[in-house]
C-alpha cells in the first residue's frame, strides 16, 4: 500500500465466488479466473470509510509488458467498456467490476486507485493479476452459444473421444484434453506469447486477441512447429527414436507441459489426432466451444484441381512424381464456434480449424477458421481457407496406369470415395455423431450437382461405360497377429466367355496413405466364364505383413484386372484395419479426493512373436499426471503381463483413467476406466 496514513489495507479477489460464477472452479481456486462480458466483485479492506468527494478508480495493464492500459472509472459506462461500482460497508468497500465483451482475453494486472476530488492519486493497492477469458455463456460475446448441453460438452468436458479407423471400420480413442489441469491455462497464454505476431508486434497482438478468429487462427498455426516456436513436430515416417510416438499419446496436458518446461521446445511427435487433440484443449481452455472432427477418405490435394490422381505402371507400383495427391484414411481437425464479422452474413457457427501441417497458408501452415457452411455451399473463396477443405470432403478419386511408351489411361473414377462419415462425439455420450450433411449436400442430389459447379469444379467423365469385367475384394474381420484371407472376386457380366491377367499386391500402409513394404502379391492368368464369377483366395499370413505393417495396423489390398488383347483395364482398391487386442484397467478402491486408489492393468500379447521394451503410459484429468510403467521384461506370444499403480484424484466428478501400451513391434494398445469422484 502506498502509506501508512492511506485508507486501503487489503484486497480480497474472492476466486472462490467468482471462480465458481464465472465457470471456471475446475481450473483453481486460488487464482482469479473471469469471463469476459460477466461482472465480478473484489472486496477493498479500509481502515475508514472514503472521505467525501474522494473516488476510487482502476488501472488495468494488459500484455507481457503491460503494453495495453485501460483506464476503469467509478462510473457507468455502456457494455462496452470497462467500469466499477462500488458499495461501502463499514471496513469494506465492495467493487463489482464490469467487462465488455469483446475485451482482449489475457493475463491483466490490476491496481485500485484512491483519488482525491481533484482526480490526484492519493494512494493504491499493490497490483494484483487476473485472467479474462472468452465467454460462451454471455449474448454479446462473439463466441456466444445458447446451449447448456454443448457449452458442458464442448467447454467443460475434459475428457473425449477421436475418432480414426476407416469409413467402413470406424474406431474411438478415448482423449484426455484436460483444459481444467494445474498450469494449462498458463501455458495456453504462454503459446500466445510465442506466435510470431506477438514476438514482432506485441501491442497489436494483444488488441487483436478480443478476437476469436484472430485467436482460432494463431493456435491452428502454434500447435504445429513447423514455421515457429510451436508446440508439436510431426512426423509420419516410423522413425521416432527420438521422441515419443505420436500412437503413445492419451492426452494433451503432457505434451503442453513438456513444451513449456522445455522452454518452447518442439515436442516429438505428432500426427492428426495428437494435433486436434492439443488445439481442442486449448481453444476450450480460452473459452472458444470446440469439438475435434473426424474425416474419412480425406483428400489431400496438393495441386489444388479437386482431382486427387493416382498413378501406377502395370505392374501395380506407384509412379507418381514429386508432391503426392493422397486420401488418407482418416484426417481428424476441430471445429469451433463463433461468429464471423469478418465475412458477410450467413457464415456464423462451425469454423473448421486444421492444426496438422499440410499446406501453407498466407505462408504460414495453418487453416482456418473456415466456415462449414461455406465448405457445404461451394463458397471456396470464403477466408480462411475454404477451397482447401472443400477439397478434403469433396474431391474426385482418379487412378491412372501409365504404360511403358509414357501414355497414360485413366482405369477408375470414384466421385463418392472422399469425405464420408464425418464424425464427432455426441454431445449426449461416448457415441458417434455423424455430422457429413454440415459438409456436403447428398450425394448424387441435384444441390450438390450445383455446389460443385459454383466451385468451378471440372466434372471429370468416366472412360466410356462399364465394361463386361467387374472387380470386388471381400474379406473376413482381420486381427492383427493372425493369418486372414482376401478374396477377389471377378465377375463377367457379359455373354462371352473373357480371358484377363490379374495382378494382386497387398501393402503396409499409414492412415495418410505412405507405403511401408509391399507384404504379398499374387498374378492369375484366367478366363472368366459368361454371366460367372471367379474367386480368387490371397492369404495374407503375420509373415508376410507383421515385419512392415505400420502403427496404424493397415494393409492396403490392390487388384488390377486386364482382360487380354483388349484395352479394358479395372482396378479396385480396400484397406484393412487389423483389429487390435485391448488392455483391461480396473480400479480397486473408494473414489473420493485425495483417497488411495489403485489401478490394475494387464495385457496379452497377440502376435506370434515375442515382443520387447514394453512399457505402459496412464493419465487422466483429476485422477493423476502422466506417468510411465516399464513392463516387466519381454512378452513372449500369448503371455500376459500384469502391472499396477496407485494415485489420488485430486478432483470430484466423473473421471477417466487413460492406458496405453507400445513395445518395439506393437503400438497403440488403449484402455480406460472410468469412476465417479466424491469429495470427501
Amino acid at each position: 500500500m502506498a502509506d501508512q496514513n492511506g485508507v486501503f489495507m487489503g484486497m480480497d479477489l474472492r476466486c472462490q465466488v467468482n471462480n465458481h460464477a464465472h465457470r471456471t472452479e475446475e481450473m483453481d481456486m486460488e487464482r482469479l479466473l473471469v469471463r469476459r462480458g460477466q461482472s465480478f466483485s473484489l472486496a477493498l479492506q479500509c481502515s475508514t470509510t472514503l472521505p467525501p468527494k474522494h473516488k476510487l478508480a482502476m488501472i488495468l495493464h494488459l500484455g507481457k509488458e503491460g503494453e495495453v492500459v485501460v483506464k476503469v472509472l467509478d462510473a457507468r459506462a455502456g457494455s462496452d467498456k470497462w467500469w466499477i461500482r462500488q458499495q461501502g460497508a463499514q471496513s469494506e468497500v465492495l467493487l463489482t467490476v464490469h467487462s465488455p465483451a469483446d475485451a482482449p482475453v489475457g493475463l491483466y494486472s490490476m491496481t485500485v486507485l484512491h483519488l482525491s476530488p481533484d482526480g490526484h492519486i492519493l494512494e493504491q493497492t499493490t497490483p494484483e493479476t487476473f485472467y479474462l477469458l472468452f465467454n460462451p455463456w454471455c449474448k454479446a460475446d462473439s463466441v456466444y452459444l445458447p446451449d447448456e448441453e454443448l457449452l458442458e460438452e464442448y467447454i467443460l468436458n475434459e475428457n473425449g473421444l477421436l475418432y480414426q479407423g476407416s469409413w467402413d471400420q470406424i474406431s474411438s480413442l478415448p482423449w484426455n484434453f484436460g483444459q481444467f489441469e494445474q498450469d494449462v491455462v498458463d501455458i495456453c497464454f504462454e503459446i500466445l506469447d510465442n506466435s510470431p505476431a506477438a514476438l514482432t508486434n506485441p501491442e497489436m497482438d494483444t488488441a487483436n486477441r478480443a478476437d476469436p478468429v484472430y485467436v482460432s487462427r494463431t493456435i491452428t498455426a502454434m500447435v504445429n512447429a513447423n514455421d515457429d516456436r510451436g508446440v508439436v513436430s510431426g512426423r509420419w515416417d516410423g522413425k521416432y527414436d527420438d521422441g515419443v510416438p505420436p500412437t503413445r499419446w492419451t492426452g494433451s496436458v503432457p505434451i503442453l507441459r513438456r513444451w513449456s518446461e522445455a522452454g518452447a521446445q518442439r515436442v516429438r511427435y505428432g500426427q492428426c489426432w495428437v494435433f486436434s487433440g492439443v488445439a481442442c484443449t486449448i481453444l476450450r481452455c480460452l473459452g472458444i466451444p470446440t469439438r475435434p472432427v473426424t474425416n474419412y477418405s480425406s483428400a489431400h490435394d496438393t495441386d489444388g484441381n479437386l482431382n486427387v490422381d493416382y498413378m501406377y505402371d502395370e505392374q501395380l507400383e506407384s509412379v507418381s512424381e514429386g508432391r503426392k495427391d493422397m486420401i488418407w484414411n482418416y484426417h481428424c481437425w476441430v471445429e469451433s464456434w463463433m461468429d464471423r464479422e469478418d465475412l458477410p452474413k450467413g457464415y456464423d457457427g462451425w469454423q473448421a480449424l486444421d492444426p496438422t501441417p499440410q499446406e501453407r497458408s498466407d505462408g504460414v501452415y495453418c487453416c482456418g477458421p473456415c466456415p462449414v457452411k461455406a465448405v457445404r455451399d461451394g463458397d471456396v473463396g470464403m477466408k480462411y481457407d475454404a477451397a482447401f477443405v472443400f477439397s478434403e470432403v469433396n474431391a474426385d478419386l482418379v487412378t491412372w496406369i501409365v504404360h511403358p511408351d509414357g501414355q497414360r489411361s485413366q482405369v477408375s473414377l470414384n466421385q463418392k470415395t472422399v469425405g464420408q462419415n464425418i464424425s464427432t462425439k455426441s454431445v449426449y455420450g461416448d457415441y458417434r455423431e455423424d455430422i457429413t450433411k454440415h459438409y456436403k449436400y447428398p450425394e448424387g442430389s441435384v444441390k450438390e450437382r450445383e455446389v460443385y459447379e459454383k466451385a468451378g469444379r471440372r466434372v471429370t467423365q468416366p472412360n466410356g461405360g462399364p465394361g463386361q469385367l467387374e472387380l470386388k475384394i471381400k474379406h473376413a474381420q482381420a486381427i492383427l497377429g493372425t493369418d486372414f484371407d482376401v478374396i477377389v472376386e471377378v465377375h463377367n457380366v457379359g455373354g462371352e466367355d473373357t480371358p484377363a491377367q490379374l495382378t494382386v499386391t497387398s501393402n503396409a500402409v499409414t492412415y495418410n496413405s505412405l507405403h511401408r513394404g509391399e507384404c504379398h502379391r499374387k498374378t492369375a492368368s484366367l478366363t472368366v466364364p459368361a454371366q460367372k464369377a471367379h474367386k480368387e483366395v490371397m492369404r495374407l499370413r503375420y509373415d508376410h505383413y507383421g515385419a512392415c505393417v505400420s502403427e496404424h495396423n493397415l494393409i492396403r489390398v490392390t487388384a488390377l484386372l486386364q482382360a487380354s488383347g483388349q484395352p479394358e483395364v479395372v482396378l479396385q482398391e480396400v484397406n484393412i484395419q487389423l483389429s487390435m487386442p485391448q488392455l483391461h484397467v480396473k480400479v480397486v478402491g473408494d473414489a473420493v479426493v485425495s483417497g488411495k486408489l489403485i489401478a490394475h492393468i494387464s495385457f496379452t500379447n497377440p502376435l506370434p512373436i515375442t515382443l520387447r521394451g514394453g512399457v505402459f503410459t496412464v493419465e487422466g484429468a483429476g485422477l493423476t499426471a502422466a506417468r510411465e510403467i516399464q513392463a516387466p521384461g519381454d512378452i513372449g506370444p500369448g503371455q500376459e503381463v500384469k502391472v499396477k499403480l496407485s494415485f489420488k484424484p485430486t478432483r470430484a466428478g466423473l473421471r477417466k483413467l487413460m492406458v496405453d501400451f507400445d513395445a518395439d513391434r506393437l503400438r497403440d494398445v488403449k484402455g480406460i476406466a472410468t469412476l465417479i469422484v466424491r469429495n470427501k
